[in-house]
């Protein structure tokens, strides 16, 4: 009996060492399952950390997914930016050079501007009184005899030429009736004008690029050296040939003035609004395209030209209807809001176009000063004694801007407009003559500082002094082969070039020829290759035309007057 007691009392010890000992293993692995929660339940809210006091079981309970919670988590909810500080400073830049576009667009807006005026100007001033002594020469030559190989230097031979085209056109543009084609227009529904003057602007463009080719061509086969007397009979077809497009495109501007006379005085306004949301329409076509400087520059240039033919044609406009209405002043101020509106819109437009181009484009606001730098280069390098053309010519390629068919049509409407009867109507004439003389002067003197003060910001004052390229290779055209012959003497033709005037700049028949036309003042100025660049150029044509886009910007002619040439 003893030892059957021991036996259960040793058996009951036992159970109870066994459950003490589990127990223990519960109580102890209750505290590491504590330890692991409250190591995991260190979450992250508010930016400061919470320890739980409670046990894992009892997170996933229902307060934890309430909706108050969640709505404090977002209103409280933080971030930093400066991890990204690239990225927001870039975003940051881009706003401030939108802000800069439509400063430093009108700087170069207006120096543009008073460069066509100073050329618009030179027609109705300066030419004539060329004219007038180059016939004075050429009459009192018999009397003073032949003091050289010319009879007539190239420049003088180019003003005539000028002269007589702008006679010629003027008799011819008599027989065209203004009245007649302004009721033809008038007669018209709404769309159609629309869809005619939109034709207007690209033949306008069209006519630009062709005819400044052919003024070219008829100056230099007008001036350049002859072995043979029948070699001058070339000079006819291409005379003719410039007075007829002279005549059509002033007869085109002619018709643009109308379309917008017509606007001007239809009752509803219908058409000078659609005519206006045209501008807008410019916007979609060219701020969604890739440009680069170059083709930025090209598109500045043309919208310079634009802005400048579109005041012409608004002042016709006012001189149309201010005659309709006897010269009544009252009638000019119900005219005023419409001209400041149309002015309004086409600032606007270029504002946009260009703020969103550049941002598009990352270019920043600072390229403009190096346009207009390029533009006052072409001012300062026309006043040197080895200058290759005149400035009006060298604007005309830049820019696009001809001013002999909108200098002929102005004349047309001012004569026809203003009748001069009596001695003080002639006084009055000869005055507003003077007058125009002074302002071109005056302006000139003006342009030509300003083009010295940008020329020497932009550290262009050494190109100056430069000897200018015997040869422009991206303009060989099919007259290549004629110059081979006279580039084998290199070195006379820049002695030569450094002579005493511009009147004896043509003598230099070793200077390339061909490459004359179809290079601008600014293409033979502005390019100063290196040595190396000239023998690359010469030896691939073809990397020269994809390679366009890299030249310099002093490089850019022609190729604005066709509009915005994306390469």
């Amino acid at each position: 009996m003893a030892d059957s007691v021991k036996a259960g009392l040793a058996d009951e010890n036992d159970t109870e060492n066994e459950d003490k000992e589990r127990e223990k293993r519960l109580f102890s692995s209750v505290k590491k399952t504590e330890k692991q929660a409250a190591a995991s339940d260190l979450t992250e809210t508010l930016g400061f950390y919470e320890r739980k006091a409670k046990c894992k079981e009892r997170k996933s309970n229902v307060s934890d997914l309430s909706l108050v919670r969640f709505i404090s988590a977002e209103l409280t909810r933080g971030y930093f930016l400066e991890h990204n500080e690239a990225k927001y400073t870039e975003r940051r830049e881009r706003v401030y050079t939108c802000l800069r576009i439509p400063k430093e667009l009108e700087k170069l807006m207006m120096f543009g501007f008073f460069l066509c005026l100073d050329v618009f100007l030179y027609v109705f001033t300066l030419l004539p009184l060329r004219v007038l002594l180059a016939l004075i020469r050429l009459l009192t030559l018999p009397c003073c005899g032949l003091s050289g190989s010319r009879i007539l230097q190239p420049a003088q031979v180019c003003d005539v030429l000028k002269g007589f085209i702008m006679v010629l056109c003027y008799f011819m543009m008599h027989y065209v009736d203004y009245s007649m084609m302004y009721h033809l227009i008038r007669g018209q529904s709404v769309i159609k004008l629309y869809i005619i003057y939109n034709m207007l602007e690209v033949a306008d463009r069209l006519f630009s690029s062709f005819g400044q080719d052919i003024l070219d061509a008829l100056y230099w086969t007008a001036t350049e050296p002859k072995e043979k007397k029948r070699a001058h009979i070339g000079v006819i077809p291409h005379f003719f040939m410039a007075v007829l497009y002279v005549f059509l495109h002033a007869i085109l501007i002619m018709v643009q003035a109308t379309t917008l006379n017509v606007a001007f005085n239809s009752h509803n306004k219908s058409l000078l609004t659609i005519m206006m949301s045209n501008n807008f329409v410019e916007i979609k076509g060219s701020v969604f395209k890739k440009f680069e400087k170059n083709n930025l520059f090209q598109m500045s240039n043309s919208d310079i030209k634009e802005r400048f033919t579109n005041y012409t044609l608004l002042l016709i406009v006012c001189l149309r209807n201010m005659e309709q209405f006897s010269w009544n002043p009252d009638h000019l101020w119900v005219l005023f809001p419409d001209v400041c509106m149309v002015i309004a819109s086409e600032i606007a437009v270029d504002v946009v176009k260009h703020a969103f181009i550049t941002k598009f484009n990352d270019i920043t606001a600072d390229v403009y000063s190096e346009y207009r730098a390029s533009l006052a280069f072409d001012l300062v390098s026309s006043r040197q004694k080895n200058a290759y053309t005149d400035y009006s010519d060298s604007v005309s390629r830049r820019m696009g801007f001809i001013p002999l068919p909108l200098a002929l049509l102005l004349i047309r409407v001012v004569t026809s407009s203003v009748k001069i009867q009596g001695s003080l109507s002639i006084v009055c004439v000869v005055l507003f003559y003077l007058g125009m003389i002074t302002l071109k002067v005056l302006n000139s003197i003006v342009l030509l500082g300003k083009s010295c003060m940008y020329v020497k910001e932009a550290n262009m004052e050494e190109k100056l002094f430069q000897n200018p390229p015997s040869a422009a290779p991206s303009r060989v055209s099919s007259r290549a082969h004629r110059t081979k012959h006279t580039r084998e003497p290199p070195g006379e033709p820049a002695e030569e070039g450094m002579s005493a005037s511009v009147t004896t700049q043509p003598t230099q028949r070793d200077e390339c020829p061909a490459p004359q036309i179809p290079t601008s003042e600014s293409d033979q100025f502005l390019t100063t290759p290196d040595e190396s660049e000239e023998k690359s150029l010469i030896q691939d044509d073809t990397e020269l035309k994809h390679g366009a886009p890299k030249k310099d910007l002093l490089e850019i002619d022609r190729f604005t007057i066709c509009g915005n040439r994306i390469d």
